[in-house]
């Protein structure tokens, strides 16, 4: 009979894997449960609801236009500031609206804009958007 020799692939050891693999599913639980959850702190962003019926009417806004001299034009014709709220009053009684649209030359004193803005909102329109140049 022959007798076999042991060669040195037999005599290795071998490595057991499975109390490192429980040690690293501990570790895993441990830092899930330990996490802690931040919310970080910004600016609340009012979205419409989705739920609100959309309506294929458009809605139709004031639109005033300020030139760089300062002239204010709204509804094709040029108005004194001292008229805007008159002017905005009479164009809600007639259009169901709560917006308008200010369209200001580049140009345009910068107290012009913010005193129409102040003129229309005393008029009863909430909702002013300042045109700009893209």
């Amino acid at each position: 009979m022959k007798r076999k020799k042991h060669t040195s692939a037999d005599d290795e050891a071998q490595i057991d894997m499975t109390p490192m693999l429980d040690i690293v599913f501990i570790m895993l639980i441990f830092f899930i449960v330990t996490t802690s959850f931040v919310k970080e702190k910004g600016l609340d962003v009012n979205r419409p609801d989705n739920n609100n019926p959309q309506t294929n009417q458009p809605s139709k806004s004031l639109s005033i236009r300020i030139d760089a001299q300062g002239v204010i034009t709204m509804g094709g014709r040029e108005v004194d500031i001292r008229r805007v709220v008159a002017n905005a009053q009479t164009f809600l009684a007639e259009n169901n609206t709560d917006s308008a649209a200010i369209q200001a030359d580049e140009d345009t004193e910068h107290g012009i804009v913010v005193e129409v803005m102040n003129q229309v909102k005393i008029a009863g329109i909430e909702k002013v958007s300042v045109l700009v140049k893209s």
